[in-house]
């Protein structure tokens, strides 16, 4: 299952208002900033600044962002970014999961089922 065009923050403009109206949670590894948008389906963007690493380490955090993505069920109607933060680039893609599950669950933006299935899990 892959990601959608219309799954994508693709304008400043977005991120700008979900920087500036947003919630945030954050960790030793990502940032997260949440808004709803009123859709029925939910936007994610990725920031990844250079502070992180060169252009390969940059777009594999993004690559790694993508995939944890795709194997979460998450409530529908929120833009949703995530910011790496510099310790990203020497973390496990196990940790980077964990960290993005966290943050999730904390903001409560896991499905209801999905969270109930992972909590037995962990």
């Amino acid at each position: 299952m892959t990601m959608r065009g219309r799954e994508y923050l693709t304008k400043s403009e977005q991120y700008a208002l979900v920087y500036s109206k947003g919630s945030s949670w954050i960790n030793d590894l990502v940032v997260m900033k949440a808004l709803p948008n009123g859709l029925t389906f939910s936007r994610y963007g990725f920031s990844v600044s250079r502070r992180v690493g060169g252009a390969v380490v940059r777009n594999r955090a993004k690559r790694r962002f993508r995939e944890i993505l795709y194997s979460l069920l998450l409530e529908p109607g929120w833009d949703i970014i995530f910011i790496a933060r510099s310790q990203i680039a020497s973390a496990s893609f196990a940790r980077i999961k964990k960290s993005v599950h966290t943050l999730l669950s904390q903001a409560g933006l896991l499905a209801g089922e999905y969270e109930e299935a992972c909590l037995g899990i962990n």
